[in-house]
């Protein structure tokens, strides 16, 4: 390398004085009688101009060979070491382009990013502002961020500066996600239970303090208010069985599960297990499910949920005499697939009751939100039942869609990528018509 580079710009120094020596033989011929310190000083000149010209292109050539540094240019104990890492690791050279990632890092920026510039694969400028504190200077730097889509996800960059020629800025993340979500999860959780629950307890601590005084031996009075207080008490049990359910299922939110499942086997399960009850109210469940589904990405016990929730809210609040509607198909539309034309399945729950206000639409999935609180506590539910449905259908990487109009019913729509699919994400979506 280093003989290849002294033969050109030696050869490169030989041809500018050359051309200055015949400049001056030039002068000389055409003009006459100057004298031979003309020449000389025409070479001379061309000479400096030569080493001149040599001295930017070798310098060029050094910031170029600065910045060319490949992966395969690492030993192969490094990268394997560099690899197994389980945490997102990135090379960077001197002026900002991606060296090497390793794998835990294609998971953030893509499987193409080396030879990009760091700002063409992070979107983070908090990031990319220590990227260059670090490179420039040499001093370490950490700073935190947030990812808001697929899901919310905590990051903390370390940035630090291997002082060899090149430069290279070492890039290392790492995930607080799970500890952010614990710290929200017991916050939310406790102002949740403490609001929720107090209503149940201070009837069941009236009830109790009537029947230990004036109503103590009035038969009739205690049986009535001993069937309250289980009432109340079913109301907590519930509610903090969905508390912790909520709970449980937004702390993993931010990791897609790797299993595969039948939708149509867990529709049929949760078909069943609510056809009771369905019968006492009066509602006819009826079910669509082609036999050649393909399978989708998922948690069983998470879909199954999400099923027994959507179907009991339409018996709950459809019309006596009533249907409810369960339907199951692979959509050929171009809405219906998600990023990079993954193919999805699609599940829709639809009931003929008396439909949901359009202003009220936005905020079903919020927590504890009630169309109608009094008919919501009669009919034993916590407000949680959609909220936990669109955090499992977003861990799913799917879809959540509501329409409603005012007695004609509601449709809950759900989108879920198939498991043999490209496994390009979507980002998970709540429309709400």
């Amino acid at each position: 390398m280093a003989n290849r580079v002294f033969r050109e710009n030696f050869s490169a120094a030989l041809l500018f004085t050359t051309a200055g020596l015949l400049a001056g033989a030039l002068i000389v011929t055409t003009m006459g009688g100057i004298s031979w310190w003309i020449v000389t000083a025409v070479a001379l000149a061309a000479l400096v101009l030569a080493f001149a010209a040599l001295r930017n292109r070798t310098d060029s050539q050094r910031q170029i060979s600065d910045e060319v540094v490949e992966p395969s240019s690492l030993p192969s104990l490094a990268r394997e070491v560099i690899e197994i890492v389980p945490d997102p690791l990135m090379l960077l050279g001197s002026t900002g382009r991606v060296i090497f990632a390793n794998r835990a890092m294609h998971a953030v920026v893509g499987t193409e990013a080396e030879g990009k510039h760091v700002s063409a694969v992070m979107r983070a400028p908090a990031v990319l502002q220590a990227i260059k504190h670090t490179s420039g200077t040499g001093e370490p730097s950490n700073v935190g961020f947030v990812e808001r889509v697929p899901v919310e996800r905590h990051h903390e960059a370390h940035l630090t500066r291997m002082d060899h020629a090149p430069h290279l800025t070492a890039l290392l993340l790492h995930d607080l996600t799970a500890l952010k979500r614990a710290e929200q999860a017991r916050a939310d959780f406790i102002a949740n239970a403490s609001h929720e629950l107090r209503t149940p307890l201070a009837s069941l601590t009236g009830f109790i303090e009537t029947l230990r005084g004036h109503a103590r031996d009035d038969e009739a009075a205690r049986e009535k208010f001993l069937g309250i207080m289980q009432e109340e008490a079913q109301r907590m049990r519930r509610l903090i069985d969905d508390l912790l359910s909520l709970t449980r299922i937004e702390l993993n939110e931010h990791v897609p599960p790797s299993g595969e499942v039948q939708l149509g086997d867990i529709v049929r399960d949760a078909v069943a297990t609510l056809a009771p009850i369905a019968k006492a109210e009066d509602v006819a469940l009826i079910s669509d499910i082609p036999s050649d589904l393909p399978p989708v990405r998922g948690e069983r016990d998470d879909l199954v949920q999400v099923f027994q929730n959507l179907i009991h809210n339409g018996i709950k609040y459809g019309k006596p005499g009533g249907h409810v509607w369960i339907s199951l198909s692979v959509p050929a539309e171009a809405s219906a697939y998600g990023r990079g034309g993954r193919a999805m399945v699609s599940a829709t729950v639809r009931d003929d009751g008396e439909g949901i206000p359009r202003e009220a639409i936005p905020r079903l999935t919020e927590r504890f939100y009630r169309v109608d609180i009094k008919r919501s506590r009669e009919r034993g539910g916590t407000g949680l039942g959609l909220a936990i449905v669109k955090h499992i259908v977003n861990r799913h990487q799917g879809r959540l869609s509501i329409e409603s109009r005012l007695g004609e019913g509601s449709t809950f729509a759900i989108l879920l990528p198939i498991a043999a699919a490209e496994e390009n994400s979507p980002a998970p979506v709540t429309e709400l018509i």
